[in-house]
């Protein structure tokens, strides 16, 4: 396919739906995966990249001004309208994995499903409402791989710390009590402890249950949830997040020294794994279409901070390689985004970074990101139309020209 020929078609399917599908050659499933020609012998590079720059302007320009304008958040907008969530395991996922894969077909890609084996866990019907010193509902999310209360429920007096070493220093005070964790939000990578592990911090002291206060510097009484982990060899209890406005109220209640109580009721369970599919669509190279092993990947890619505003790009690889990304991101001038950045990382590429393919990841302006993340707000109505295109666009781009170049990136 020639250059002009595999630019617009490229062009022609930018999409924005979690993942971007813009490759030279090779399969990927939830980031992108991309090969270039398999030649270790690399010179001229920054030359070599600068003349991709028109092409670059004319991915920019399409994406943001030309006739894919606002095509990533109409497509997103169709997907999310029509499926809704897609919690693992769930009968939406389902529906979400046959629609993208419809979609990508119809879209000219070679699209494939392979079968795999997922987590099934099910939140269910959940309540909670204090009943002491005053009632009241508590806004609540289970989160996830939690167990459920019994049918009756939980009832019990509250206990409200600020941090696990406020836990142990009042373990006496634990047993048969429902812990509420009202920690302070430092950064989600510090905080996020909380969420993780409360339960079965809780649990080793006799805790009945467990409220974390949600992962998140600000809240309009929005619960959010997430993933927890039990410890192997400890009690599982139930655990749910509350709001940044319950956590501390009911801190403010035991400052005072008022007894409180809560009723919690959660109908979460575990079932076993579910069938389900990675889908992997291919974009096939023009030169080598064959390149599809671990050693033949030349970058992979992923979004997973939300979609604002691009600021940089950020890179984990080789010295060698990163001279080469200096001079792609030099390309993202239209988009105010030529910064290259260390560490790039994501849940779903860090098992080939590990294996030392290059990974880059997309730093962009997401001082609101936790406003939203993980809770019934994260809607289309928190998407900015623009911020998608100056997203995509900066993926196609990044995409096509590291795919492009006559060398791999260098290990």
């Amino acid at each position: 396919m020639a250059k002009v020929g595999k630019l617009a078609f490229l062009l022609s399917i930018l999409v924005g739906v979690s993942m971007l599908t813009f490759l030279d050659g090779r399969p990927q499933s939830s980031a992108v995966v991309i090969s270039a020609v398999n030649n270790t012998a690399w010179k001229d590079t920054a030359a070599e990249v600068s003349s991709y720059a028109d092409v670059a302007k004319q991915i920019i320009d399409l994406a943001v001004f030309g006739a894919a304008q606002n095509r990533s958040y109409r497509r997103l907008a169709d997907f999310t309208d029509t499926i809704g969530n897609r919690v693992s395991g769930s009968a939406n996922l389902e529906m979400a994995i046959k629609y993208m894969n419809k979609a990508m077909m119809q879209d000219g890609l070679d699209v494939h499903l392979e079968p795999v084996k997922i987590p099934h866990w099910v939140r269910g019907k959940e309540s909670a409402q204090m009943i002491l010193p005053r009632v009241k509902n508590l806004a609540i999310l289970g989160l996830g791989s939690s167990v459920g209360t019994p049918t009756e429920g939980i009832e019990a007096e509250v206990l409200v710390v600020r941090s696990f070493e406020e836990l142990k220093r009042r373990a006496g005070e634990v047993s048969g009590k429902i812990v509420v964790f009202n920690q302070p939000f430092v950064s989600y990578g510090e905080t996020v402890a909380y969420r993780e592990y409360g339960a079965s911090e809780a649990s080793k002291f006799g805790a009945v249950a467990t409220l974390i206060r949600s992962i998140t510097p600000f809240s309009i009484n929005s619960p959010h949830t997430g993933w927890q982990d039990y410890q192997e060899g400890v009690k599982r209890i139930p655990t749910a997040c509350i709001t940044i406005e319950d956590a501390d109220l009911m801190w403010r209640m035991a400052q005072k020294g008022q007894r409180i109580t809560v009723r919690l009721t959660m109908a979460a369970k575990t079932l076993p794994d579910a069938d389900s599919f990675n889908t992997v669509a291919e974009i096939k190279g023009w030169q080598h279409p064959e390149q599809v092993n671990v050693s033949n990947f030349d970058m992979v890619m992923e979004s997973d901070m939300g979609t604002f505003s691009p600021v940089a790009l950020q890179f984990t690889g080789s010295v060698a390689a990163r001279k080469v990304m200096e001079e792609v991101v030099k390309l993202l001038a239209p988009l105010n985004a030529t910064k290259l950045e260390m560490h790039g990382e994501g849940t779903d590429i860090s098992p080939w970074i590990q294996a030392g393919v290059p990974g880059a990841s997309l730093h962009v302006a997401d001082s609101r990101y936790f406003w939203f993340h993980h809770t019934e707000a994260d809607t289309m109505s928190v998407q900015d139309p623009r911020d998608m295109d100056l997203c995509a666009a900066l993926w196609a781009v990044v995409a096509f020209v590291v795919a492009d170049l006559k060398d791999m990136l260098p290990r």
